[in-house]
């Protein structure tokens, strides 16, 4: 049965563990430069509809240290763009790919060129969620602080994409998850639903505040995203005045457990969401954090081309 990695909520904890364990094998063997022949004979599609740097770099290089082979599908050199129906497309794909990798704006277009494909689907961001950058997340964190279950979690920022993803993904591991958004800008009603059905049974707990302070208090880890996501331009004026207060800096990692990490899944925008002092601090595992999206994505595919 083909599955595709849509949203978080497709994973298993099972999932979870099987990933780790993968991601930390693929890292040690790239590292190493040892020959890894797992994707041998595959052709990934890259379909991004969203300008990327890690996202698509990492799952490009993941393929070719794995063995596969990598074709760029850019929208505007599709007949896409000239009005063919994204399901007639699919079936294209499907029939040409071994799997797609696709960053969209829209989340119902993954869910379409999943459904007609008939090929794993990776979702790379949609405007719901980010599950590859969020399971590449706790990798990291599992590699700093050698687990993740029962640590605790604080998001500060707009309860977006990757705030979705990672509610899913704490819940799944038994890792507690705090989020501090401004009113208005909360993760969304049906993913705390679904997180908190899922942390029911891992013993997570998961929590939403509109005061950093109260988030951060006591966390392992401190995350946080940008203000203003990419098509969200026209509210970026509104959007700094509202956030203004929800930034990660030194003020506010002093709340934090005193061996607190500090996480950005960048780009960052520094002076806004995070302070310069912060990043590039002793507490920040940030570049850690962007490598394993490489090692993450190797371990992804292989996961879900198996």
């Amino acid at each position: 049965m083909t599955r595709s990695l849509l949203k978080a909520s497709d994973l298993t904890p099972e999932d979870l563990s099987a990933i780790f364990h993968k991601a930390r094998d693929f890292k040690s063997r790239i590292i190493q430069r040892k020959p890894i022949d797992a994707l041998k004979n595959r052709v990934i599609g890259i379909l991004f509809e969203k300008p990327s740097t890690r996202t698509r770099t990492s799952f490009e290089s993941a393929i070719l240290r794995l063995g596969g082979a990598t074709i760029y599908l850019a929208p505007g050199n599709l007949q896409i763009k000239r009005g063919e129906p994204i399901q007639d497309t699919a079936r294209m794909l499907g029939s040409y790919l071994d799997a797609i990798v696709a960053r969209v704006y829209a989340h119902q277009t993954v869910q379409d060129l999943s459904r007609h494909s008939s090929i794993p689907v990776i979702n790379g961001l949609s405007d719901l969620e980010h599950p590859s950058q969020a399971v590449c997340d706790l990798f990291t964190i599992l590699e700093i602080k050698g687990r993740v279950e029962g640590l605790r979690l604080a998001y500060i920022g707009d309860g977006n994409n990757v705030c979705h993803s990672l509610l899913v993904v704490c819940a799944l591991a038994g890792m507690h998850m705090n989020v501090a958004s401004p009113e208005g800008y909360a993760p969304r009603p049906e993913i705390l639903v679904k997180a908190n059905d899922l942390a029911a049974r891992t013993g997570a707990r998961l929590n939403v505040f509109d005061r950093p302070a109260e988030a951060a208090a006591g966390a392992d880890i401190l995350y946080t995203d940008v203000w203003v996501s990419m098509g969200e331009e026209e509210e970026e004026k509104t959007k700094l005045t509202t956030f203004r207060g929800y930034q990660i800096n030194a003020d506010l990692l002093r709340v934090a457990a005193d061996d607190a990490v500090v996480m950005h899944c960048l780009p960052a925008h520094r002076g806004q969401e995070i302070t310069d002092d912060v990043i590039e601090g002793p507490r920040s595992i940030v570049w850690q954090q962007a490598e394993n999206k490489m090692h993450g994505a190797a371990a992804i595919l292989d996961h879900f081309l198996s």
